[in-house]
């Protein structure tokens, strides 16, 4: 009777055992796919910076040179000190 009892918790440790493998594998892809979604999104944050940082300073270079081109003030002032 003890060989069978024996047996009995064998089979059941496997089982276990395989339930706690597979269960493993389960969370391991779930936390993989996690990852990867992560990952692009991470990588979609970078490349939105970036064009905004771009556009931010591609917007403050051209109002300075705008500026800086406006030269008709300094033109107004020459002819009022002659």
């Amino acid at each position: 009777m003890k060989n069978t009892n024996e047996t009995a918790s064998s089979n059941l440790a496997s089982s276990l055992q395989d339930a706690q493998i597979m269960y493993m594998k389960r969370i391991e892809k779930e936390n993989l796919d996690r990852v990867l979604r992560l990952k692009r999104m991470r990588r979609n944050n970078i490349i939105t910076g970036f064009g905004l940082a771009g556009a931010v300073l591609g917007t403050y270079l051209y109002s300075i040179l705008a500026v800086k081109q406006e030269n008709f003030l300094d033109e107004l002032d020459e002819k009022e000190t002659s």
